[in-house]
């Protein structure tokens, strides 16, 4: 039996570039007509965030001019990246995020300024709000709780018992997650779940995915390291780490050895974090070094590999890290830097191929762009395409040499070609976007 979208459904899809469900987002879609609860398991970078916002527009109605639903995600990245995709879909439903890293009463006036339907946001931000009633929740029937092995985790617990018990008109229940947990179905509040499960045997590798190990001693993992990276040829990668202090020592390491990355961890302030994101998945950088902070939820494009520069510390982070390569139909390479004589984790895949190493480390071709900074944002009413023609008029570039723009609420990153960053500078000074004047420079921070 062929699933039928509704043409919101179709309009949404089409504006995403995107032709045909595949068979979990279809299966995820008839469960949802037919249940009021559901969790749905399936590896990284198959489309789970489609699998809850398509069956989320069935669910709600245009007359009505309160919260209807609530999404809670364990990151403000995971937040933002949400609010992105359904900022794309440009459906009739305002959805409003809220998340840490910005004054609560600046969030406050953005849900008494327009009519939100879809609240999105992490478990601290919304019980926050929630405490001090800062929106209806009356009329909010549906829950969706995305990655929500991670929102079960010690610190966690407290904030999503009291969340949910604050949402007593909420029960429809979605739960989304690459990984199970023995107590979902206390934890989500619900007699019954009907669980979907297309993990195909959790923590196996993807048939996508291949799997390498680097054997090395601890003082050369550096080293074993910096030839790895060289030898990707500037194609994408991500560092896995088990600590911020160690991120730190990869990324200088790196770094000093001429190679184009970013550190990005839990520690580093909101701002830094979105830079650093922002300048990985722009192509300014082509190497992430992180914590699993990095390992969950976020959609980057185009990541061909994934290196454990420390090994994870359980099966789940293990599934998660190699979940941001070899995303939808995509092919991916994973790299374990493994000591001499030391076994690895039963989770580890048995009898990994040794990696060949070049004899000879080359550097990688730099970054064709940048990012320039823009001291105004959604605040001063500006778009994507305000941005984009700005620089294209003004500023003299053509449309292929203006990359991804984002736009915050106080100010903005654009992606331009590197080799016309000065010229492009020089054109703009003093120069009005929507008759107001700005700072425009580069952006600075690692």
């Amino acid at each position: 039996m062929k699933t039928e979208l509704t043409d919101i459904q179709r309009q949404a899809l089409g504006r995403l570039d995107i032709e045909k469900l595949n068979a979990m987002q279809l299966t995820a879609l008839e469960q949802c007509r037919r249940s009021d609860s559901m969790v749905l398991l399936s590896p990284t970078g198959t489309g789970k965030t489609l699998a809850f916002l398509l069956p989320l527009l069935e669910r709600l109605d245009p007359s009505c001019n309160k919260v209807q639903a609530v999404i809670v995600l364990p990151s403000r990245e995971l937040a933002r990246q949400v609010s992105e995709v359904w900022r794309a879909m440009a459906t009739p439903f305002q959805m409003t995020a809220l998340y840490g890293g910005r004054p609560l009463e600046q969030e406050v006036a953005s849900l008494g300024g327009a009519s939100t339907s879809v609240i999105v946001g992490t478990p601290g931000r919304l019980l926050d709000h929630l405490n001090r009633g800062s929106f209806a929740v009356d009329k909010c029937s549906l829950l969706v709780i995305d990655e929500f092995d991670k929102c079960l985790e010690m610190g966690f617990q407290d904030e999503m018992s009291k969340l949910i018990d604050k949402l007593p008109a909420a029960k429809s229940r979605f739960l989304l997650s690459a990984t199970d947990a023995d107590e979902i179905p206390q934890f989500a509040g619900a007699a019954e779940v009907d669980k979907l499960d297309f993990r195909k045997g959790s923590g196996q590798p993807a048939v996508r995915t291949s799997f390498y190990t680097i054997t090395t001693t601890p003082d050369k993992r550096l080293e074993k390291l910096f030839s790895l990276l060289c030898s990707f040829g500037g194609e994408p990668a991500i560092v896995f780490c088990n600590f911020r202090e160690t991120v730190d020592e990869v990324y200088k390491y790196l770094t000093k050895a001429s190679l184009h990355c970013v550190a990005y961890n839990g520690a580093m302030e909101q701002k830094q974090r979105e830079l650093a994101l922002y300048r990985f998945t722009s192509g300014c950088s082509n190497i992430l070094v992180s914590t699993d902070l990095a390992a969950r939820g976020l959609d980057i494009k185009d990541v061909k590999h994934v290196v454990h520069y420390q090994r994870a510390l359980s099966a789940d982070i293990f599934t998660h890290r190699n979940g941001r390569t070899a995303r939808w139909e995509a092919d991916g390479s994973v790299y374990m830097i493994a000591f001499e004589n030391k076994e690895l984790p039963d989770f580890v895949p048995s009898d990994l191929e040794e990696y060949t190493l070049p004899k000879r480390n080359t550097l990688p071709p730099s970054p064709e762009w940048t990012v320039l900074y823009v001291g105004k944002g959604k605040r001063d009413k500006l778009s994507r395409g305000d941005l984009a023609g700005f620089f294209i008029k003004k500023g003299g570039l053509k449309p292929d040499e203006v990359g991804t723009i984002l736009v915050f609420q106080d100010y903005s990153y654009v992606a331009v070609k590197l080799n016309r960053m000065r010229g492009v500078l020089k054109k703009v000074e003093g120069e009005k976007i929507k008759g107001v004047k700005t700072i425009i420079m580069p952006a600075r921070g690692r």
